[in-house]
């Protein structure tokens, strides 16, 4: 009864985890999340089965199963992740369970669950590299301004002392690196993480086209650098990179003439800060592009690029149309404040030639 129950359960989460990770994984390729996180998400497919077989053997009730055949819902995720939140509440110290636990929030896309989830792992196990590297990425997620700083930085830099080959803990690195505009050390970050891919892959390629936009930011030759920092060993993967990197695309240029209203002039003040953005139509709120100006240029013209972006898998190029805009901000700061100026275009191609044309109308 035991084995059946065991392959019975394997068999209905791997169908649940499909119904929820499928549509995930194409959302996200469609927003340009990098392809690490695709990986992630078909090996979390196979590892929670494995997982789950142990939390049904402490909370379960097997035996309930007999005689029954149906397809698992929503509910049943549900009522699962209710026994083992009850599990975990009378036993606080179940390292496994929390980990169960952070990989299913994670799985649902919901971060501050599995952050809160991490955290308690780390607790119990301080020196856990899957928890810091979770925690870290969590926390970008739940982050208005999806920014890896503090805490994140400094368990993704421990997580990278403990396990040098950590492939996550390397990438957010290099992302944490390239927000903050340390670019010559984003891409040596990327360099140590290209050998651990297969020579050729996908995933491979995206690495090398990133290192080809930090060294651009950087002032470096996209090429050079990737030959030279090449373990021993590792020539197929360093010509692989180097080729993706000499051909990357320059991707879309959109060109926004920015006016102000006449009626807003007396508004403007000296050291405000102009935004021009554009982010996706559909996804998060983080711009793909975004310019910043002294206000006092009014009117301007400007070209946003994939160079313009935020973060290196979040671009132009990731989407077909992107909502475009723009703020005038006293405070400086990039997340809208009450009182900031903003007009906006709506939605355009992302690859549109003729000129994007906004009128700073507004009051936020």
């Amino acid at each position: 009864m035991k084995t059946a129950f065991f392959l019975i359960a394997t068999a209905m989460i791997v169908v649940a985890l499909a119904l929820l990770l499928v549509p995930l994984l194409r959302a996200g390729r469609r927003l340009g999340r990098p392809r690490g996180v695709f990986a992630l998400g078909l090996g979390l497919a196979f590892a929670l089965p494995l997982a789950a077989i142990g939390l049904y053997v402490l909370v379960g009730t097997p035996a309930a199963l007999d005689g029954v055949s149906r397809q698992p819902t929503m509910q049943d995720i549900d009522q699962a992740i209710a026994q083992l939140r009850e599990h975990l509440g009378q036993q606080p110290g179940d390292a496994q369970g929390w980990a169960l636990l952070a990989q299913s929030m994670t799985a649902m896309r919901q971060p501050a669950e599995a952050r809160d989830a991490f955290d308690h792992l780390l607790q119990l196990d301080a020196d856990n590299v899957g928890a810091m590297v979770g925690w870290a990425e969590a926390d970008s997620q739940v982050r208005p301004d999806h920014r890896i700083d503090g805490r994140a930085l400094a368990l993704l830099q421990r997580s990278v002392q403990l396990d040098p080959t950590n492939q996550r803990g390397l990438w957010l690195l290099g992302i944490a690196a390239f927000q903050a505009d340390r670019y010559a050390e984003a891409a040596a970050f990327w360099r140590r993480l290209q050998p651990l891919l297969e020579p050729g892959s996908s995933v491979a390629q995206a690495v090398a086209e990133q290192i080809a936009v930090a060294d651009a930011r950087a002032g470096q030759s996209p090429a050079a650098p990737a030959s030279a920092a090449a373990p021993a060993g590792t020539d197929g993967a360093t010509d692989a990179a180097g080729g993706a990197a000499s051909t990357a695309p320059q991707g879309p240029q959109l060109k926004v003439e920015v006016a102000l209203a006449p009626a807003l002039a007396a508004r403007v003040g000296k050291g405000d800060t102009l935004f021009v953005y554009a982010r996706a139509e559909h996804g998060p709120p983080m711009p793909l592009a975004v310019a910043r100006l002294d206000a006092a240029a009014l009117p301007a013209t400007v070209t946003l690029t994939d160079a313009m972006a935020m973060t290196p898998q979040l671009t132009l190029s990731s989407v077909p149309r992107v909502f475009v805009g723009a703020r005038i901000s006293r405070s400086g700061q990039a997340i809208a404040q009450p009182g900031d100026l903003e007009g906006d275009a709506g939605v355009v191609d992302v690859n549109a030639a003729a000129p994007v044309r906004i009128t700073i109308d507004k009051v936020h």
